[in-house]
């Protein structure tokens, strides 16, 4: 989408982000309240980068660059009215050139009742490697997805 810039979001974007993941899932689904949200994009140990529309926060992605599966998309959010116009894409694109700068792979989770999303990530070349059953709620599983470029060892 024409004007949308991707920029490292500031203190005043995390409740913007917070609440427009709070209206959508797969966070009603599961139950997460606008306060676990809250928290989890202001983590200091996470990455967090918004896309914007002029003077407005239309989308935003929380990355993790530490742990086990480093390079791992903890969440991505794009405001309902602005869906289905590439901003997913761009936010996608954004966050993968960040983590093959340093990592080959790029993990995610996904709801395995949220499959428009899936086709999503499947579409950008992100194949499942299991699924997390009863991983966040009871009855429900999170599938696990990698983008690679490369084995790790292979890796320069």
């Amino acid at each position: 989408m024409i004007g949308v810039i991707i920029r490292a979001a500031n203190t005043s974007d995390y409740p913007v982000l917070a609440g427009m993941m709070a209206q959508s899932d797969p966070w009603l689904r599961l139950g997460i309240s606008i306060d676990e949200l809250m928290s989890m994009v202001s983590d200091s140990f996470r990455e967090v980068y918004v896309a914007q529309l002029d003077d407005q926060v239309i989308g935003g992605v929380i990355l993790e660059m530490n742990g086990a599966f480093t390079g791992y998309i903890k969440s991505i959010c794009v405001s309902p009215e602005h869906r289905g116009k590439g901003i997913g894409g761009l936010l996608m694109e954004y966050v993968e050139a960040r983590v093959y700068r340093e990592k080959p792979n790029v993990f995610l989770c996904v709801s395995d009742f949220n499959h428009e999303a899936q086709r999503f990530y499947a579409s950008l070349g992100y194949s499942v490697v299991g699924v997390l059953d009863d991983y966040l709620v009871s009855g429900l599983g999170e599938v696990l997805m990698r983008k690679t470029i490369a084995p790790i060892t292979e890796f320069p």
